[in-house]
């Protein structure tokens, strides 16, 4: 356990929930694909060899996974400038849960404004829930970023993708 404190720069045990997050988080995407590929290629969840299948697919994605994660680790460590390697997980962590919640909340939002996907043509519909979900997402990456004690890092990320698009005169720090 120390070797992983030491390897992740993990100073105070309460650092630890991170990792554990980001693993089970792992672990539980890739038993849903896993679910997911079983079920749109036939398989009953009454089938025998079921149970099987499901768990050989989710240990190996989530092998896969954690691999492409890892190396996306060592390229951003550099990229984003972070004090520790722990804070890489808590970033990844606070995307997740903010793409997650943008793309739950649109949903309400868009049909109180009167569009449904099932009567509104696909070219109004994904455009205006596109333009609905960009600012629900860059606020809310604010504050799970703030949740998760990244604020600084995410208020930065915000103001860089902000100029690149040209509002750069709207950001005062």
């Amino acid at each position: 356990m120390q070797k992983f404190k030491e390897r992740w720069e993990i100073k105070y045990s309460w650092q630890l929930v991170f990792p554990i997050i980001g693993l089970i988080s792992l672990v539980f995407s890739s038993y849903l694909i896993g679910k997911y590929i079983l079920t749109s290629i036939g398989f009953l969840q009454t089938d025998v060899s079921y149970i099987g299948l499901l768990s050989a697919i989710t240990i190996l994605l989530s092998t896969l996974l954690l691999f492409i994660t890892l190396k996306l680790f060592t390229v951003l460590e550099a990229k984003w400038n972070v004090t520790y390697r722990w804070e890489l997980i808590a970033i990844f962590i606070a995307f997740a849960v903010t793409g997650s919640t943008a793309a739950r909340i649109s949903d309400p939002i868009i049909s109180f404004l009167g569009f449904y996907k099932e009567s509104t043509s696909a070219w109004i519909y994904w455009p205006i829930r596109i333009l609905l979900i960009f600012p629900v997402y860059q606020i809310l990456l604010l504050i799970v970023g703030w949740f998760f004690g990244q604020f600084k890092f995410f208020w930065n990320f915000e103001k860089k993708m902000l100029s690149r698009m040209g509002f750069a005169r709207f950001i005062k720090d």
